[in-house]
């Protein structure tokens, strides 16, 4: 049966390095901050307990830590001392937890949970510390990992103290390091600041388990995936190595992008297999699109659900607390946003629907806009089945137009119309004769 399990995520860092008022960890990767990925994959694994590390410097990192982690499991390092100072940091937290602890970075959004159950594995194989390791083209300025004949991993070396001969190892430290609760801070508690930087080194528990008899072992990642985020050009990167995971995944499941490589998704995006994506669409977080939708071009979708058979675009934006149902259409150039649009309803061109309910097999001319906004509160316009709204008309809220109702263009309506009635409100269209000559004739003598 496989040991409880707990995470501590280390966020202390501000990142410099960002050029940003914003905490490095706050920056996102498919919708979701950094910090927001860390925590996704500690519950993912099954982690009981998740502490986060957070620096006193970055009071925002701490406000989102307590919101993503419910209130608790939230600790200040102050001084920052370094990775492993910050992890002895949590021991409070981690308070007679009997299990396994694994320490990640939250800077690190791409690591997988196939990869660290690898890393819990290496324990339940024997392993007393796991430490997750890659191999870059460039190892540069990694700490090494050095292993034995029989390898087992032996020690661990920041490149800024490593001897020439360590710096020719190709295996690299992620930061990412498992084991026992107890064992864990018992050797952090033996840890010095004795090294280039004068700071407590979370790698150092691996040469005292290594010293007291102890085994550990290296598990080895893609360097793709433990991609660690420190510059504007490494958040880039990282995003476009998640745009490319998601287009892969999506195809597998049955998904049609017609062109992946300009569909851009969200760290939650759903979509059900025969759904077709054309070129150049963003989804935004909390998008589900079920089997049988289109997604026309240039269309921008965030926090909507679109049913069975309905087509969005081109050029629509669907914004969120919008569902769009089986059969309907939402055409070019319409923005919607907290609306229902029900079975077989048609906005088809240069509309603004905001909060409103479109009956079934309504039809909504070019150009109507809903009026939900007073200045102060927003106002619901409901429309009824099989209703018609003629182009260029504005609908006050809140109003109802009945099912099966006709909306002259160009009205403006403020009063509920009855089921079956024609609605016209505009001033009527008077004729001048020979006004515009006499206009113009007047202005050339000027």
């Amino acid at each position: 049966m496989p040991n409880h399990r707990a995470a501590i995520l280390l966020a202390a860092g501000h990142g410099s390095r960002m050029q940003s008022t914003l905490p490095k960890v706050l920056h996102q990767i498919g919708g979701r901050t950094m910090l927001g990925w860390s925590v996704a994959l500690a519950r993912e694994v099954r982690a009981e307990r998740i502490a986060a590390v957070v620096g006193a410097q970055t009071p925002l990192v701490k406000a989102a830590a307590i919101a993503a982690l419910g209130g608790g499991g939230v600790v200040v390092q102050d001084p920052p001392q370094g990775t492993g100072h910050a992890t002895s940091c949590a021991q409070q937290i981690m308070a007679e937890f009997e299990g396994d602890i694994l320490v990640l970075f939250a800077d690190s959004p791409l690591i997988t949970a196939d990869t660290v159950e690898r890393v819990f594995a290496a324990l339940d194989a024997g392993a007393s510390v796991a430490v997750l390791g890659f191999e870059p083209d460039v190892p540069g300025g990694y700490g090494r990992l050095v292993e034995n004949e029989a390898g087992d991993l032996v020690q661990i070396v920041e490149a800024k103290d490593a001897s020439a001969e360590q710096l020719a190892i190709g295996l690299c430290n992620s930061g990412v390091v498992a084991a026992d609760a107890s064992l864990l801070f018992e050797l952090l508690a033996k840890i010095t600041n004795e090294n280039a930087n004068n700071e407590y080194y979370l790698t150092d528990v691996v040469a005292l388990a290594v010293d007291q008899g102890l085994t550990a072992k290296a598990v080895r990642a893609s360097a793709e995936e433990v991609l660690g985020v420190n510059s504007r050009q490494d958040l880039a990167q990282a995003e476009a190595v998640f745009q490319q995971r998601t287009r892969a995944q999506m195809l597998e499941a049955g998904v049609s992008l017609m062109a992946p490589e300009t569909v851009h998704f969200s760290f939650d995006t759903a979509l059900e297999a025969d759904v077709l994506v054309e070129p150049n669409v963003v989804f935004g977080p909390g998008v589900r699109v079920k089997s049988g939708a289109i997604i026309r071009s240039f269309s921008h979708l965030e926090g909507a659900r679109i049913d069975q058979g309905a087509i969005i675009g081109p050029y629509a934006r669907v914004r969120p607390g919008t569902r769009v149902k089986g059969g309907a259409r939402v055409g070019n150039f319409v923005e919607i946003k907290k609306s229902t649009v029900r079975e077989g309803a048609k906005i088809s061109h240069l509309s603004y629907i905001g909060d409103a309910d479109i009956g079934a097999n309504a039809n909504i001319g070019a150009g109507v806009i809903t009026c939900n906004y007073d200045g102060f509160d927003k106002h619901v316009t409901e429309i009824g089945d099989g209703a018609f709204i003629g182009s260029n008309s504005s609908l006050v809220a809140p109003v109802r137009i009945g099912d099966g109702a006709l909306v002259g263009s160009g009205s403006v309506i403020t009063k509920d119309v009855p089921p079956d009635a024609l609605a016209v409100g505009r001033v009527r269209q008077r004729i001048i004769d020979g006004w515009a000559q006499v206009f113009r004739n007047k202005k050339k003598k000027s």
